[in-house]
């Protein structure tokens, strides 16, 4: 089955099929891009590609390849999205769910996939890139940057704390809300923000508090630290709006969390050395 954009642009639809990029055949036998995989990444593949259409224009896309998966990741998704969706599809309807949200993020261009049972099949989708770096590469410049400018560090933390708002007032939660998942592009005087990588982001049923404090302490937690001493406490009221009574709560929660989270790190780190 292959699910594509309804706006995707004609050149790029072109481009797709001259590469073979429109089918999940051709998209698993693509050898061009360059390849992003990590070690870590199992099953999954990222290539990043720059393609050019009959008019002359470039367009830079990021292909996501997923070979067949393990029956808990199945059953988790069928679960969670009530239907056997492979995790290219998932992704594909979050991105457009996170954009009806009023939150930038990439483009879906086309996803496909095969037959198995609850999606575990092979999959693969293509997105468009978004403009700006990661907070986690790009953020300590900002600070610099504009440490005699407070405020435009202000204005960049209410944009992130409305960021997380809105997605959380529309029923997600990110699971992966770091800050190399989060690009800043700094342009005329204005942060503009986008929020990527949206495979594991899902509608919790129960628990819901559990897993927006989930969201907030992967962010606090790989923040640089100079941002989280000065403004945490203004990026939560923004994103608390008129609900700021609830800070020392979610403050408790939160802290809990990444402190649980740096005792993993720690372990981690620990049993590599030894």
């Amino acid at each position: 089955m292959i699910l594509a954009s309804p706006d995707v642009d004609p050149g790029l639809r072109e481009v797709l099929h001259r590469e073979g990029l429109d089918t999940i055949d051709g998209a698993f036998a693509y050898a061009g891009g360059r390849d992003l995989s990590k070690p870590d990444l199992e099953h999954r593949r990222r290539t990043r590609l720059v393609v050019e259409d009959p008019a002359g224009r470039t367009h830079e896309l990021y292909l996501k390849r997923y070979g067949w998966q393990r029956l808990r990741d199945c059953l988790w998704r069928l679960v969670r999205f009530a239907g056997t969706a492979s995790p290219a599809w998932v992704e594909f309807r979050n991105i457009q769910a996170v954009r009806r949200a009023g939150i930038p993020t990439m483009r879906e261009v086309i996803c496909g996939q095969e037959g198995g049972c609850c999606g575990a099949g092979r999959s693969y989708i293509i997105v468009t890139a978004v403009p700006g770096d990661a907070l986690e590469r790009c953020g300590e410049a900002f600070l610099r940057r504009h440490e005699d400018e407070p405020e435009v560090v202000e204005d960049f933390t209410r944009r992130l704390g409305g960021l997380v708002r809105s997605l959380h007032r529309a029923g997600l939660c990110h699971r992966d809300l770091y800050a190399s998942h989060v690009f800043l592009d700094e342009r005329d005087g204005r942060a503009d923000l986008y929020l990527i990588d949206l495979a594991r982001a899902f509608r919790p049923r129960w628990r819901t508090f559990r897993w927006k404090v989930k969201d907030l302490a992967q962010l606090k937690h790989s923040m640089p630290p100079e941002w989280v001493a000065a403004w945490w406490e203004k990026f939560l009221s923004a994103y608390l709006g008129r609900d700021d009574e609830a800070a020392p709560h979610y403050n408790c929660a939160i802290d809990r969390k990444v402190a649980a989270m740096r005792r993993r790190l720690a372990d981690k780190r620990g049993s590599s050395q030894g």
